[in-house]
């Protein structure tokens, strides 16, 4: 059992910038790859990022490449981050964090996530 807990959402100006943290507890955080998702209103829940195991690969959805970058500490912290930069209003959303064992690089599918945190809601205003 892996227990996940975000944390760093808050409401910001288009253009400002957040950082979520995502911390595990439980089994071995270093044998799991995370992932970030997030559900706007009205929408269905989508992948926006992942990392494998050993940090050594990273996936972005396209509308946030070059603005988001994903990260762990695989050390004492056991906690996975969210960097957003130059954040537009589309990014508002509740943004989950996601471990798999499934996938040592890291996966875009929801399925491959053994275990989910219960989210933190980031607000972009114009």
């Amino acid at each position: 059992q892996v227990q996940l807990v975000e944390s760093g959402g808050g409401a910001v100006q288009a253009g400002g910038s957040l950082r979520l943290s995502c911390s595990a507890s439980g089994r071995t955080f270093r044998n799991y790859a995370m992932g970030w998702f997030r559900q706007a209103p009205g929408k269905e829940q989508e992948f926006v990022t992942t990392i494998s195991w050993s940090g050594e690969s990273t996936y972005y959805q396209d509308s946030v490449k070059g603005r988001f970058t994903i990260s762990r500490d695989n050390g004492a912290a056991n906690t996975v981050y969210l960097q957003m930069n130059s954040l537009k209003p589309e990014d508002t959303a509740v943004y989950y964090c996601a471990a798999s064992s499934l996938a040592a690089g890291g996966s875009y599918l929801k399925r491959d996530y053994n275990y989910w945190g219960q989210g933190t809601q980031v607000t972009v205003s114009s």
